[in-house]
This record gives C-alpha cells, structure tokens and sequence, in this order.
C-alpha cells in the first residue's frame, strides 16, 4: 500500500490532495485512515466519519478512489473535518465484496470501528466533539445503520455520540424484520433501479421508523444503479459478486448516474447545514 500524498484534479480544474495517513486504537487491532483537516480558521469544526463499501477504501494505486476524496473534499469546502476509515486492510481483507461468507460484518466489526473513530476524533484538538457526523457508503452504509441503534457494539453507555447519520445504498431488507430506529437524524440515498440493496426496503424501514418517532429522510432516484454517486466508471454488471437480492445469490449492476450524484451531493450538503 502506497503511503505518499496524492493530487489529482477533477473536472472541475480543482487540484485535490490526499488526506493525511492516521493510525488509531480500535478493538482489539489498530485502525488506519485518511484524516481530512478542515479548513484553517474553522476550529472547532465539525467532522464526518466516512465507511467504505464492501469494494473497500483503496484505488490500484494505494490511495484511497476518487470517489471517496471527491466526498472528502467536499465536506472540507463545507467547512467539516473528514476521517475516512480502512476497516479491511487492518483485518487483512482488500475487499469482501466477492466472498460467500464474509468475517467482516456491517453490524459488528464496522460498528465498533466507527465509534473508535469517533472517539478519536472527540478527542482530536480542532474538533468539535459534539458536531460529529457518519457518511456510509454500502457496506458501510448498513453499518451506519446499525450503528444508530441503542445498543450498538462499541457505543458503551457513556462517551460521544454522533450528531447524525447519513447512508448511500444501503442493505436495509434485514432490518425491515428488527424493531429498528435510530438514535439520531438519519438521511438515506437510495438508488430506484438498485439490483443489490433494493430501495424498496430501505422506504419501508424509513417510514416505520419515522412512524415510531426518529426523524429519517430517504430519497430514492429513478433509473440509478448500485454506487450511482461514483466519478468515474460506467454502469456495468458485476457477476462476481455476492448479492442475497438476487436470485441466484450473485451478480449485482452498479455505475455511476451523473444527475443522481448531482441530487446526493445536493442533499447531503443540506442535511449537514441543517444539522449544525
């Protein structure tokens, strides 16, 4: 794994640089990550934990995708501080994506490494402890699901907790069967042509949950597919793939979808200026 600071520039014209190598306490292993400062002069500014998906953090080249620091980016012109957290290499996995049987679970592992990261950063000087955020993608967004719950492993009884949640594509056809509702404003950002995590479960759990009382708001965008949000790629399908929505228990279509990722960004932004 490469360990240097990447630029490279969007189309846009803007140059972007990779965020800053970090190490951090997890359970029982140390965590890795990029640390995005906010901008100077924004102390004590608040900050957002992204998690990967099951395709994990990192491009060919050893740096995190473009994807991930077009988001990590973004966040810092919004004023945030940004953690985007590697729970595979730690655990010796590059992706899970392709395994029948996965040891690295959403509901388990990933949420006790988002509130190591938490804490990490409650105690970081420059941020503000009580205005910090979660951003998942996948995977990672079912751990931010799973996360929000009351008894989530690793949130303990005291200490920080996040200030909101936000999760793209999530798997929620599992909790859809729980007595499921999040402890904090939630935003989800659904695909309406999802072949792997259908939004059709994640509006049913939303509106169950907005009727016990949480406050949780889901887009679903027409025609989008599996990582709509992505920069770069073309849609395509991945046999490869496990994916427990399909038939035949493999094989997924994902690929970007310029205006949904347009929308996303959108919403995402507006969701965190009204959580401030």
């Amino acid at each position: 794994m490469k360990h240097l600071v990447a630029c490279f520039t969007l189309s846009s014209g803007l140059a972007l640089a990779g965020g800053e190598e970090v190490r951090l306490p997890g359970t029982g292993l140390e965590l890795v990550g990029r640390f995005y400062p906010a901008p100077a002069g924004k102390a004590p500014a608040p900050a957002v934990v992204m998690l990967h998906g099951c395709s994990g953090m990192w491009a060919r080249n050893g740096e995190p995708t473009r994807s991930y620091e077009r988001w990590a980016e973004h966040l810092r012109k919004l004023g945030f501080a940004a953690l985007l957290l590697d729970s595979f290499g730690p655990r010796g996995e590059r992706e899970i994506c392709t395994q029948a049987e996965r040891r690295i679970h959403p509901d388990r592992e990933r949420v006790e490494d988002a509130y190591a990261a938490l804490r990490w950063l409650a105690a970081r000087p420059g941020i503000d402890p009580d205005s910090i955020h979660l951003l998942g993608w996948s995977n990672g967004a079912m751990t931010v699901l799973h996360a929000m719950n009351e008894d989530a492993p690793g949130r303990g009884a005291l200490g920080p907790r996040f200030r909101s949640a936000m999760a793209l594509y999530p798997g929620c056809n599992a909790l859809t069967r729980t007595q499921w509702r999040p402890t904090a404003p939630l935003l989800i950002q659904a695909g309406g042509a999802d072949d792997w995590t259908p939004a059709r479960y994640c509006e049913s759990l939303a509106l169950r949950a907005r009727d016990s009382g949480a406050q949780v708001e889901i887009d679903v965008y027409e025609g989008a597919h599996h990582g709509f949000d992505r920069i770069d790629g073309k849609v395509r399908v991945r046999p490869e793939v496990r994916n427990p929505s399909s038939p035949t228990g493999w094989g997924a279509t994902v690929g970007p979808h310029p205006e949904a990722r347009r929308k996303a960004f959108e919403r995402v932004t507006a969701f965190l200026e009204s959580q401030r």
